[in-house]
Formats: C-alpha cells, structure tokens, sequence
C-alpha cells in the first residue's frame, strides 16, 4: 500500500522493523464502519498527509532506530508528530524518549525520559515467584489522576489488563506525561502522553476488546 488520496487516513508507519502488520489488523478492525482508513505504508508522501499516525515497535531499539533512519522516513515522522496526532506502540513508544540503555543509542527526543533496562534479578512476586525478564504476559494498567479522564481511555475501565513482551522501560523526566502505571517490580510508565502523541508499552493489538478500544479512541481523539 504506498498511495492513497482518501480524506481520512491512518497511517500506520512500515520502516522495516516492529510488529507491523498485527497492528494494521487490529486498527483497521478499530475502523470498521467509519470514514478512516487504515494503511501500512512507507510512502512518506501518505504518511505527511496523513491525519493520524502508528509507530510501531518490536524487537531490539538500536535495530528500531537503525531501521527508521535507513527508510528515509525519519524527517517525515518527526515533522508530521509536530501536528498530527501519533501513538507508539511498544518500542515505538520508547523511541518517542530521549535516549536508551539498550545499545546506549539516542531516540527521537519527541518526550523527554531515558528507557532504562529492568533491574530484578533475585527478587521474588508476591506469590513467591521469581520476577523475570522480560515481562511477558498480562499486567493491569492503572491511571494517575492527572490522566484519569485522557480522550484515549473513555470507555475503558481503570485497572484494565493489557499485554506486555518487554525488558525495557520509560523513565519520564516528567511525571506529568505518565498516562498509565503498572506494577513490574516497581511502578513504571505503561502509558506515556504529550500534546497529540500517545503511547503505550504494552501491545493494544493483542489486548482483545480493550486493546481495540483503544485504537478505535485513537480515532476520534482531537488533541
């Protein structure tokens, strides 16, 4: 899909890297009977007209950015998340941060933080069990107070559980932009917000009906 002219678009970013064609399915399922629609593409002419954006994400973050700036599409993602709504899902949430630890390699700097590597060797879950790494299944996703109400959460219960497959985590510089906390450990950001970006650690696509209504908020979300 490289071409469109339609109106109403969401683009869901192909660089070459990240959980790509799950997300299209689970968006384009979000969209049904509306007037959006949904394309994977690598066409940075659609992905500039665009009205809303996916940045996917999965696997290493070095091997994320590497890709992103091969595309050639790195100026056209940077220049679009200035005005239209964008959401990050899973590393493409990590790489809305300044800087990772995982192959020491800078991000986009879109929202300020540092993604940091999980520290739990040794220590035990309250049934006894040892933490491990990464986190891999599901966890509840909590709201601060100063997100509680967020356009991307109506109609989803607080303490919703969602699908994580992550070693790594977002430390904000802000806590004003945690839009989600979940319990791995310690507390950290499962839900980051600025302005029009939005984004999650977990992965909505393979959350069910939660996950789905979240994409399907993304679509009528008008920061």
């Amino acid at each position: 899909m490289n071409s469109l002219t339609a109106s109403r678009t969401l683009a869901v970013v192909d660089y070459g890297s990240g959980n790509l064609r799950s997300v299209w399915q689970a968006a384009s399922h979000a969209a049904l009977d509306t007037e959006w629609k949904v394309v994977l593409t690598n066409d940075a002419k659609v992905i500039a007209q665009a009205q809303r954006l996916i940045l996917p994400g999965q696997g290493a973050m070095a091997d994320c950015m590497q890709e992103l700036h091969a595309s050639g599409l790195l100026e056209t993602v940077l220049q679009a998340a200035q005005t239209v709504p964008l959401f990050g899902v899973c590393v493409g949430m990590q790489m809305l941060l300044d800087h990772s630890e995982e192959g020491d390699i800078d991000a986009l700097g879109l929202i300020a933080g540092q993604v940091k590597r999980f520290e739990l060797a040794g220590r035990r879950q309250a049934d006894g069990s040892r933490y491990k790494i990464p986190q891999m299944g599901w966890n509840r996703v909590n709201r601060p107070q100063s997100h509680a109400e967020h356009p991307m959460w109506a109609g989803i219960a607080d303490g919703s559980w969602y699908y994580f497959v992550h070693s790594y985590y977002a430390d904000l510089a802000d806590p004003a932009h945690c839009a989600g906390e979940t319990e791995y450990g310690a507390r950290f950001a499962s839900a980051i917000a600025r302005d029009n970006l939005f984004a999650t650690q977990f992965h909505p696509e393979k959350s069910a009906d939660q996950g789905i209504a979240l994409y399907r908020n993304f679509l009528s979300w008008n920061p």
